[in-house]
């Protein structure tokens, strides 16, 4: 497998991001721990949680994962803050006193000393970069956090983070987590550039877009029990549109004759896309992840990648995975 550098850091992770947000709900506890350990034993070394992935119970669980085994050293770990964890005016957003507190609670939660990549989940216009960027350095100089990130920023707001850490010598963000896959390209106007340009690894989350990329929805729109639209309400369900899903369809048909799953092509071509670290797998069972670890080790055709780029092109979206950003004014029917 090769490993690819986090951003303009020296540390090196695998090309696939274990995240864990089914763990705790719908994935029960033991079997999430053994998707952690395959997922270790299989060469992948960095996952991805958040303190509000069902009530804190994912970054519960992965710290229990981390536990036995003493496996905690062998993996870089990220976890986010920003969403409300709690029901006072201040148990969220991203000022001094919600980060300290959040980030306290998070090594609580998954019984480490340090956190390696701590990521802002949302940006918060409320609060100046100034007073995030300022808690953040302190944490990383008390040794409780090692680098830093954010996601689901505007390129605008990563570039402003950027510039201040230059000018006030704060610690720097190293990755942007953004949603990325076939059916929202929008990344590729501005993010894409600037993260080439300033070393900025991505991380993106949903590469299989929410399932739509691999059959989950049939094409009249029905949502099938457990599904996650099915689970999340209507931000999740009103991503699914009759052109991302009839998008889907011919994925699923130049996968089959590549000899590969409609996940496995899907998942290919957002891990070999430029400035793209690692793509977040979320996988629910075993065969998901299984499914997932056979890409580890693929390289995306030129020619794929042209025929996908055919379907949707570079910088345009049919689907919006940007509805929780909280800043994409744009919609698309």
């Amino acid at each position: 497998m090769e490993y690819r550098f986090l951003g303009r850091s020296g540390v090196r992770v695998s090309p696939l991001c274990l995240g864990t947000m089914n763990f705790g709900g719908p994935t029960p506890e033991d079997e999430a721990i053994r998707l952690i350990h395959t997922a270790f034993d299989s060469g992948i070394n960095f996952m991805d949680t958040a303190n509000m992935y069902n009530d804190g119970e994912s970054e519960r669980i992965v710290g229990k994962a981390l536990k036995q085994g003493n496996r905690r050293d062998q993996v870089i770990l990220a976890t986010k803050c920003f969403w409300q964890v709690g029901d006072g005016p201040n148990d969220r957003g991203l000022s001094r006193y919600h980060i300290l507190r959040a980030c306290e609670d998070s090594l609580r939660r998954l019984q480490t000393d340090h956190i390696d990549l701590y990521q802002m989940h949302r940006p918060d216009f409320d609060v100046p970069i100034v007073e995030t960027l300022s808690a953040l350095t302190d944490l990383v100089r008390q040794g409780k956090v090692r680098y830093i990130g954010c996601s689901t920023y505007p390129a605008w707001k990563v570039m402003e983070a950027l510039v201040v850490s230059e000018q006030k010598g704060y610690a720097r963000y190293i990755t942007e987590q953004p949603p990325y896959n076939l059916l929202d390209r929008r990344i590729e106007n501005e993010l894409v550039p600037l993260a080439l340009e300033y070393n900025l690894g991505l991380l993106p989350w949903s590469p299989l877009a929410m399932g739509i990329l691999v059959g989950r929805y049939p094409l009249d729109g029905t949502l099938p029990e457990g599904s996650r639209a099915a689970r999340r309400g209507a931000v999740f369900s009103e991503r699914i549109t009759r052109r991302g899903l009839e998008i889907g369809a011919k994925v699923a048909k130049m996968a089959e004759e590549r000899g590969l799953t409609p996940a496995q092509l899907a998942m290919l071509w957002v891990k070999d896309q430029p400035a793209v670290t690692a793509p977040i797998i979320g996988p629910r069972t075993h065969a998901h992840l299984d499914d997932a670890l056979a890409v580890l080790d693929m390289t995306l055709k030129e020619s794929v990648a042209r025929a996908l780029d055919e379907i949707v092109p570079s910088g345009s979206a049919v689907t919006d995975f940007h509805n929780t950003s909280g800043w994409m004014k744009m919609r698309i029917p």
